[in-house]
């Protein structure tokens, strides 16, 4: 289902259906410059949901054993890609989650070239919490397409109501925690994990 451009606020972009054929291409140009040490790369986040309403930035996910040596491995080929290391490395534990933080830890670089895709690519241990969250995340909503429009219109009326995109994601996040409080369950129900998942972010078989 196509959100309508109504939805679009600020900086949130209507659902643009080259969206998933662009994430794809930054997955295999990733996966090509990254080798081995990436063992998976995932289009991830609302572009890479069909029908959401998004800021229009991709959001990619690379899986690794090790963080530090990724990191260090990662940063001249990411380099010459036009990606810069920031100096992010914590994601936001949900609520009502009793891990330590150091279980959702990261490393983060971003592309900001003119005139080229906007990427946000986040490194994440294969099997962590917070690496399932974001594939769990998107699986949700792909298998529940008629909750798109909702969740959609929810996020271009707080981007027209905050108008700064920092706020944005602070409000935004506890609902992300609610939707994924949903979406363990249907994991449970239908025995999805992201090992069922190929590298490209796809059911496999």
């Amino acid at each position: 289902m196509i959100v309508p451009a109504s939805v679009a606020s600020t900086f949130i972009a209507a659902y643009d259906p080259a969206w998933q054929q662009q994430g794809a291409t930054l997955v295999r140009e990733l996966q090509a410059a990254l080798g081995p040490g990436a063992r998976r790369v995932d289009h991830i986040g609302s572009t890479s949901i069909p029908g959401m309403a998004a800021k229009p930035v991709f959001d990619l996910q690379v899986s690794v054993a090790d963080l530090d040596a990724a990191a260090a491995a990662f940063d001249k080929p990411l380099v010459a890609l036009g990606f810069r290391r920031r100096p992010y490395e914590q994601d936001h534990v949900p609520a009502g989650c009793d891990d330590p933080p150091h279980r959702w830890v990261k490393r983060y670089w971003n592309k900001r070239s003119p005139g080229e895709q906007h990427v946000n690519l986040h490194c994440r241990v294969a099997g962590s919490p917070n690496e399932r969250l974001a594939l769990l995340f998107r699986d949700w909503f792909r298998a529940h397409p008629q909750t798109v429009p909702a969740y959609a219109r929810f996020k271009g009326a707080l981007a027209a109501a905050v108008g700064e995109v920092d706020v944005y994601t602070d409000v935004k996040d506890p609902v992300v925690d609610l939707v994924v409080t949903i979406a363990e369950e249907w994991a449970a129900a239908t025995g999805w994990s992201p090992s069922c998942l190929d590298r490209g972010g796809l059911a496999a078989g």
